[in-house]
């Protein structure tokens, strides 16, 4: 050890010494009610920061800004209001424990998403995926197969992989498929199929996400929360299916006849690609075991999967692994490093997702979701708020949405848990901009799967949507 960390060893176990010794055990859950501080001038202008930092990350392609920035920013001028608005009801010492609830809700959800993220990553940069991408380009598929077995795939990856990742890696294998964005434009029938596709590719990649704790964020907070175990999640198979099914079955028919040109890509997996996936797996079934065997959070399963993965990355840096290693978008070519993995995480969006996490606390803490909750499940009742709530995550995003309701914790059955699971997760499909997915394939084909090309199918969505749910009342007991 450094003579450096010698030294502030001690000063750490000082500085734990000074903390309340009951905020350690509670995990900072103390028993805390919150104050209706809605109509204060406070409550006001943390809902006016609320919407203002909202606004521009709904214009992050417009504006060219990190959408983690406002939300950042929104989160400490929020609290900063909760704090005084507290002080002048004389309750200031509650604050504390509010935020540290939050606080405790970001870092389990944060250790999760960074070991996943890792573990995604290092198969990427093992050729997993291109591999996967060059074998299917490389078959001489119909436009019509294309479509099918992309949509197929990404239904099949995403509870798994998440529906991002698997989005991208299908959309890629579209594009190569049609020969690159130049040929693609230069053919009103590759941008046609390009397009179908992706709206394809983004309906199957969401539904499959929404029936495993592993496919979508909303449906791992729901899970890390317990309110539903993760074999009881497999009821929302069949209602995935049928959501992602029907405007298949309807795009199907309109997509371009013919075979593309063909295309040889020819990617081998590097040494120890098999293993990582066989190590994921594992990792999977840990986060599984801790939460419902040992009643732990499931990040404690994936930091420790993750722990195994760095053991691994030792191993390949022994045994002379040279791999080229990506840090900031630059290449630079040396020894396999497990860390150059843990860089290229979604840091934007695990620093929105602390962003949204607080400034929904911190509205939660003035009382505006009390209000909210006894609106949608008091006088709409659940079934239709929880309907509510998917098309919401269509407009905003489902990740504020779902944390509110978590927040919200109103008194549901498991079916209306389920149901409220799967509109946060497939409802984001309605528009392009409702879900990760659909924002990042527009970015990937950029000119070709836009908005108004996703909206002109939004009704066929809007059908599976709505016999998604229909199914899922007929199944499940709400």
């Amino acid at each position: 050890m450094k003579p450096l960390n010698l030294l502030l060893s001690p000063l750490w176990l000082l500085l734990l010494g000074l903390i309340p010794i009951e905020l350690l055990a509670s995990g900072g859950e103390a028993a805390t009610v919150a104050i209706d501080l809605t109509a204060t001038s406070y409550g006001i202008i943390a809902i006016i920061v609320f919407v203002a930092a909202y606004v521009l990350v709904i214009g992050e392609e417009q504006l060219h800004l990190r959408k983690s920035k406002p939300m950042i920013v929104g989160a400490g001028i929020i609290w900063i209001l909760v704090a005084l608005a507290y002080q002048s009801v004389d309750q200031g010492d509650q604050v504390r424990a509010f935020l540290n609830h939050n606080l405790l809700e970001y870092v389990e959800l944060f250790l999760f998403l960074l070991a996943a993220m890792t573990f995604i990553n290092t198969m990427d940069e093992r050729n997993v995926f291109s591999a996967l991408r060059g074998f299917l380009v490389s078959k001489g598929f119909s436009l019509y197969t294309i479509f099918w077995v992309t949509g197929i795939l990404a239904f099949v990856i995403s509870p798994v992989a998440d529906n991002l990742t698997t989005a991208l890696l299908m959309a890629a294998v579209v594009v190569a498929v049609a020969g690159g964005k130049s040929a693609i434009l230069a053919s009103e029938e590759k941008t046609k199929f390009v397009a179908l596709a992706c709206i394809n590719i983004v309906v199957a990649a969401n539904a499959g996400g929404a029936f495993s704790p592993f496919g979508d964020i909303t449906t791992l907070m729901v899970w890390q929360k317990g309110l539903v175990q993760f074999d009881e999640f497999l009821v929302l198979f069949l209602p995935s299916i049928v959501n992602w099914i029907i405007p298949a079955l309807i795009m199907s028919f309109f997509v371009p006849k013919g075979n593309p040109d063909p295309v040889t890509e020819d990617v081998a997996v590097k040494r120890g690609g098999f293993f990582v996936i066989a190590l994921f797996m594992f990792t999977i079934l840990m986060a599984v075991m801790f939460h419902n065997t040992l009643h732990l959070p499931p990040m404690l399963g994936m930091m420790t999967g993750l722990g195994l993965l760095k053991f691994f990355g030792y191993y390949l840096k022994i045994t002379g692994e040279n791999a080229a290693s990506v840090s900031n978008d630059t290449h630079t070519v040396g020894r396999w490093d497990i860390f150059s993995q843990l860089e290229r995480a979604e840091w934007d969006t695990l620093m929105f997702f602390y962003g949204v996490i607080l400034c929904v606390g911190g509205l939660g803490a003035l009382g505006y979701l009390g209000l909210v909750s006894g609106f949608m499940y008091g006088d709409l009742g659940a079934t239709n708020a929880n309907i509510l709530v998917g098309i919401l995550s269509a407009i905003i995003d489902n990740i504020p949405v779902m944390f509110a309701v978590l927040s919200m914790n109103p008194d549901m059955s498991l079916g209306q848990w389920l149901l409220v699971t799967l509109t946060a997760g497939v409802g984001g499909s309605l528009l392009s901009v409702g879900s990760a997915a659909g924002v990042a394939l527009m970015g990937q084909a950029r000119g070709i799967y836009t908005f108004f090309a996703h909206l002109k199918w939004t009704w066929a969505i809007a059908l599976g949507y709505a016999a998604s749910i229909w199914v899922h009342l007929l199944i499940t007991p709400v």
